[in-house]
């Protein structure tokens, strides 16, 4: 008799059909236990894979390294929910507190990944330390807390699971204890002093070397980025006055440039330098050759003169506000350095530059340039979007369009305009619009909606304006780029797990499957990423077969240009397990190509292979689906995968492997009942031969994992 000591042999009975549950009630209590058991299961592999889905090189600054130790750390409890899930074990109350630290993890390292994609000033970075190091202790501390209270006996997870939820809590545990904090305390300290009393003189240029070096700007071009990160930041704020606070960062930045520049009196070095005289008025730049060259920075593009003025377009440069008015009233719509067509003709002052300006004059003995009253006929970008949003309610189909396409352009400018083009009330309006019998403006509307949507705090005001019958209106029956992005948009929006069952039950996964069947490849793509994303939710899995889905994930799978096969394979290791999924698979005759891939796919695509064979192989038919396996020649790719792939790879070989060796032992059984053991003779001998060699790979196998 043959012994197999996996902890995967061993499933629990919950659903046995012909169980007796009691009374009709206990029935509907064990039927809605069981359904919120499922939901957490789902919402925890969810959290993990949208944790995962944050790119680690978006981590750049000098934090960097917590916070890929972090996200690291987390992905390695993706086994537990991949258990959870597969094994269908039940869970138990102490389940939640780990959702709810994996939350926190996922909100942090979101706000850190966003801060280091979009250049956050260094100097800012720095100086918020002290709110970072706590934040961070706080999610490891929950972290920690919540693992520790997880009971394995309950979850009845496997071994080799439960090794590595055990790792990842001792590792989170030191990772709280340790200060790993790169940037030193003294320094830290000096950076607050310089900050706090940005006009001290006599500064040692010890420390400045230091900070020069930590903060990474060393460089013309690191100095440069960090003078745009301050002025994104005032951007980000509506364009309005800075605090105390940029005017501080930017007299410190001035005090590590001085200091640079000492190291390297080349460095603001121009091509063709223009110069200024010393004189009190500084009205009129005078174009004489004395030696206090003017940085190229602080010139117009347009004029080449020292700015006094400096504004921002809508493309993100910096002009002269004087220069920029004479260009756009002569009839120009465009921006004069990039030649892209202006969004707006909103013009926002440039604060921080302006405050570089100053500090550059001061310091070469030079009056500053005054600070001008806007002109009362400029309006503001508030006025602005007031005016679009009065044509967006007009009767007249031009305004609409044109209007509908402005707010398209500005809302995928920046998380500012994002955020205050749904502010002003855009969103209802916008939606009204998916419904015009303009094409173009439909298009409009939905890719508005799209990119408002990228913002988190829009996503909630979108979905309560009702939006999701329109966009699914327009995935439906609009042109093609209306249809891609009403795809897109949905994806977005479904991101938030509570939304999966709202856009799930308006219609969207068969208008989906049909943009997945007729769409241009980037249709596809956009059609299978939201299918997928919305079948995390259990109840959307069965809509999606009845849709059609699998036939045509099916196709994709085998597309002799194996462009979608990526996506394809992950819709089908989602769809497996469910009932009506894996009846559909099943019924399209996927064995063959599931093997082939298990043999000479991708790593990815070979785990998700082996997910759904495991599935298949499960119930009823899972004998026969062995034997169909057996015949396509699964056992070769499947050893090699359980010493070679991934580690989910690798979990779920081991559990082909176990059952098909229970399956070839049950084979040998019938077979020697059959013709007698005397009659099988060598053959018997060969097939016990190929068991034993599958159960010491078996072993082998879990060793290694």
């Amino acid at each position: 008799m043959l012994l197999f000591s996996s902890p995967l042999l061993f499933f629990p009975t919950v659903g046995i059909i012909g169980w007796n549950r009691g009374s009709g009630m206990e029935e509907e209590e064990e039927e809605k236990r069981q359904q919120e058991e499922d939901e957490e299961r789902k919402e925890l592999a969810a959290l993990l894979q949208e944790t995962a889905a944050i790119p680690p090189m978006y981590f750049r600054n000098w934090y960097g390294k917590q916070l890929q130790a972090l996200s690291r750390r987390i992905k390695l409890l993706h086994p537990l929910a991949d258990d959870l899930l597969e094994l269908d074990q039940p869970t138990h109350p102490h389940l939640q507190p780990l959702l709810s630290a994996l939350h926190h993890a996922n909100l942090f390292l979101r706000s850190a990944s966003a801060s280091s994609a979009s250049h956050a000033s260094k100097i800012f970075l720095a100086l918020d330390r002290d709110h970072f190091l706590k934040r961070h202790q706080q999610v490891l501390s929950h972290l920690v807390d919540s693992l520790a209270a997880l009971s394995f006996d309950q979850l009845r997870i496997s071994h080799e699971v439960r090794e590595q939820v055990d790792l990842v809590h001792s590792q989170l545990k030191r990772a709280l204890h340790q200060n790993s904090d790169t940037l030193s305390e003294d320094l830290h300290h000096h950076l607050l002093s310089i900050y706090n009393n940005p006009y001290q003189s006599n500064l040692d240029p010890q420390i400045l070397h230091a900070l020069a070096n930590q903060l990474h700007l060393v460089t013309i071009s690191d100095l440069k980025q960090e003078s745009l990160a301050m002025h994104d930041m005032v951007v980000s704020t509506g364009g309005n006055d800075p605090d105390e606070t940029i005017e501080k960062m930017s007299m410190l930045l001035k005090k590590i440039k001085d200091f640079v520049q000492t190291q390297n009196p080349v460095i603001d070095t121009v091509s063709s330098p223009k110069f200024l005289f010393p004189d009190a008025n500084m009205n009129s730049p005078v174009s004489i050759p004395i030696p206090i060259p003017i940085p190229d920075e602080f010139r117009c593009p347009i004029s080449l003169e020292l700015m006094q003025d400096p504004v921002i377009v809508s493309t993100g440069q910096t002009y002269e506000r004087i220069c920029i008015e004479k260009w756009l009233a002569s009839g120009h719509d465009t921006c004069p350095i990039t030649q892209q067509r202006l969004a707006h003709r909103s013009l926002t002052t440039n604060y921080v530059l302006r405050s570089l300006i100053t500090q550059w004059c001061e310091a070469n003995g030079l009056d500053p340039p005054k600070r001008p009253s806007p002109p009362a006929s400029l309006s503001s970008p508030r006025a602005d979007l007031d005016a679009l949003l009065v044509k967006l309610s007009s009767s007249d189909p031009e305004d609409q369009h044109s209007a509908a396409g402005e707010i398209r352009l500005l809302a995928k400018r920046n998380a500012a305009n994002r955020l205050a083009i749904a502010q002003t009330g855009a969103v209802p309006l916008l939606k009204d619009l998916l419904f015009s019998s303009d094409l173009r403006t439909q298009e409009h509307a939905v890719t508005a909606l799209l990119n408002l949507s990228i913002c988190e705090e829009n996503k909630t005001g979108i979905m309560a304006s009702g939006c999701v019958p329109g966009v699914v209106h327009v995935l439906k029956t609009g042109n093609m780029e209306a249809r891609e992005n009403a795809a897109a948009t949905l994806f977005s929006l479904s991101i938030v797990d509570e939304y999966k069952v709202t856009i799930g039950a308006t219609g969207a996964i068969p208008a989906l499957v049909s943009l997945l069947s007729e769409g241009t490849h980037r249709g596809k793509k956009d059609a299978a990423t939201a299918l997928f994303n919305l079948c995390i939710y259990q109840g959307n899995k069965g809509k999606a077969v009845r849709a059609g889905v699998v036939p045509l994930v099916m196709g994709l799978v085998t597309d002799p240009v194996g462009s979608m096969i990526d996506e394809a394979m992950a819709i089908l290791a989602i769809l497996a397990s469910h009932p009506e999924g894996k009846m559909a698979i099943g019924t399209a005759e996927a064995v063959p190509v599931l093997v082939d891939t298990v043999r000479s796919g991708s790593p990815r695509n070979r785990e998700n292979a082996a997910a759904v064979l495991v599935h298949l192989c499960n119930g009823e038919e899972g004998e026969r689906f062995l034997g169909w396996a057996d015949e396509c020649g699964l056992l070769g790719p499947i050893r090699e995968l359980a010493v070679n792939g991934t580690d989910r790879g690798k979990r779920k070989a081991v559990i082909l492997l176990e059952k098909m060796s229970r399956f070839l032992v049950q084979k040998q059984e019938e077979s020697s009942q059959e013709t007698g053991a005397g009659r099988l003779g060598l053959g018997f001998g060969r097939g016990t031969g190929l068991v034993q060699e599958l159960v010491e790979q078996l072993s082998q196998a879990h060793e290694d994992i």
